[in-house]
């Protein structure tokens, strides 16, 4: 048996004892109520249809449903396909037809949106809707309760429960294969980095259609507390963090911006604290050495990704080891059963010396299995002695400090969401009056980067920035849309085709304003 459900079958937390706390609907549920809804819902899809290696896309925004999804679906041993409620007609209907998903989870909102798009998704059977049903779809609350004595299906390590979408570098969204073994090797790895206990209580901001939600989990796996949040907002944030005593708080880089700009008093609010999360995107030396030195809370800066269940097979820096972050500068070292090494970014066989930049390499047992229905890209990244090509560049000191300098993708970072420029380019492009653009990443102090749109306009033609943000928001997600305009007679590209985003940014460094 190894179904990572069987956390929730463990006697080894009180069964009465708070296991999920969402503030803002005031509700409570305990790990036997947890467990029970887990099952409910579990043979409630299994009454559908719905069969062990069946996908089920999960489209809501975060809230105690979505963990209960993932719980079902793995419960089972079905495979979850989580998205996020942000996410428009056509981003979603890639992934369920992508996946082949036979069944949505989503709310009445969502049953609207993928109304729209249902003629383009058959492969989806069922809907299921937590809001009620209508329009064909299935409520929630119309599974009934099941004995307690409902066990999980048989699984294998191998066996795939998690197909996280993640986009490429040519902007079509990639799905990183995820096993019950990842997931089991991922919530230990991060339960014993921060050396969770069951007093721990953790106040999560990270979205629940990300991976990012494994530090949720792995709380849950030590038998502590996970208040969750909706979104993020700071006096709600610090108001949750003194109202339930958090120990461990979420927190990326504009979040910890935030603290760092908080008036006076903020910190007795986050006295409870004995640690602080930095993930989703870079933290600035000079806003991580700031934070430091008002809160004198430590600060774990992980480093990994989708494909690694975050730290499951990754790196951070470590509160007992302050050490570790050399001058707010570093991503830690490997925890768990990881191995990090340092190859030439033209030959992933050669691995360079301590102090050498070179393409970061990651392998464990957290490393996902590859991309889904994407043998070659699975074949570039996913070596055959197991080693994972990260894409980013960084060195190892002589201690097995990682440092990540750049990336070797151009993906940008905002606050813990991944915005790939070629996806935004493609949609910008279509407006009647661009001719050229190009969409790269700067940094911000706030949200670690933000993209940036370089556009060349047609003649006799022009867009403000409320034009753009207008037209972008009526084709993608909202995080998506580049935060500033600039306006070019022509992009610089070498030979007139390959673009140098580099010297974009350097344009931008030292443009006016």
């Amino acid at each position: 048996m190894s179904n990572v459900t069987t956390l929730l079958d463990a006697k080894s937390v009180p069964e009465a004892k708070a296991a999920l706390v969402c503030p803002y609907r005031n509700e409570t549920y305990s790990y036997k109520q947890l467990r029970d809804e887990m099952n409910r819902v579990g043979l409630g899809l299994l009454s559908l249809g719905v069969k062990k290696g069946d996908r089920v896309c999960i489209y809501l925004d975060s809230s105690p449903e979505y963990l209960i999804s993932y719980f079902a679906i793995w419960r089972i041993g079905a495979v979850a396909v989580p998205t996020n409620i942000v996410y428009r007609g056509k981003e979603l209907l890639h992934v369920i037809n992508d996946a082949g998903a036979c069944t949505v989870i989503t709310d009445l909102q969502g049953a609207g949106i993928i109304g729209t798009i249902r003629t383009e998704t058959p492969t989806i059977s069922h809907i299921i809707c937590t809001g009620g049903s209508g329009n064909g779809s299935v409520a929630w609350d119309s599974f009934p309760p099941v004995p307690e004595t409902t066990r999980a299906v048989n699984c294998s390590t191998q066996d795939l429960c998690h197909i996280q979408y993640t986009a490429g570098t040519t902007g079509r969204p990639k799905g990183a294969m995820l096993t019950h073994g990842n997931w089991m090797t991922a919530l230990d790895t991060e339960r014993d980095a921060l050396r969770l206990r069951p007093p721990d209580v953790y106040l999560g901001i990270y979205p629940m259609g990300h991976v990012g939600l494994s530090w949720g989990l792995s709380v849950i796996r030590a038998g502590g507390t996970y208040v969750m949040m909706e979104r993020f907002d700071l006096d709600r944030y610090l108001g949750l963090a003194r109202q339930y005593n958090v120990t461990v708080l979420a927190g990326m880089p504009p979040v910890i911006h935030s603290l760092v700009h908080a008036p006076p008093g903020t910190e007795e609010q986050v006295a409870s604290a004995r640690v602080i999360i930095s993930g989703g995107g870079q933290l600035l030396p000079v806003v991580w050495e700031a934070f430091d030195k008002r809160y004198h809370i430590p600060v774990a800066n992980p480093y990994g990704l989708s494909e690694t269940i975050v730290i499951g097979s990754g790196t951070t820096t470590l509160p007992e080891y302050p050490h570790l972050t050399k001058n707010y500068q570093s991503v830690g070292v490997a925890v768990g059963y990881t191995e990090v090494r340092i190859v030439d970014t033209g030959d992933p066989e050669r691995e360079l010396p301590c102090g050498e930049c070179g393409e970061v390499a990651l392998r464990g047992p957290a490393v996902a299995t590859g991309y889904w229905n994407l043998p070659e890209a699975t074949r570039e990244v996913f070596r055959p002695d197991g080693w994972f090509l990260t894409g980013d560049i960084g060195y190892l000191d002589s201690d097995g400090i990682l440092c990540i300098t750049d990336r070797k993708k151009d993906m940008i970072i905002m606050s813990g969401w991944k915005v790939y420029p070629t996806e935004v380019e493609n949609v910008i492009i279509r407006h009647p009056a661009v001719a050229d653009v190009a969409v790269f990443g700067v940094p911000d102090e706030r949200r670690g980067e933000v993209p940036v749109a370089a556009i060349v306009f047609r003649p006799g033609t022009a867009l403000d920035e409320k034009e753009l943000e207008a037209y972008c928001r009526d084709h993608m997600a909202g995080y998506k849309i580049p935060r500033k305009l600039m306006v070019l007679d022509s992009l610089p590209r070498v030979h007139g085709w390959k673009l140098l985003r580099r010297e974009l940014r350097e344009q931008f460094r030292n443009s006016p304003g």
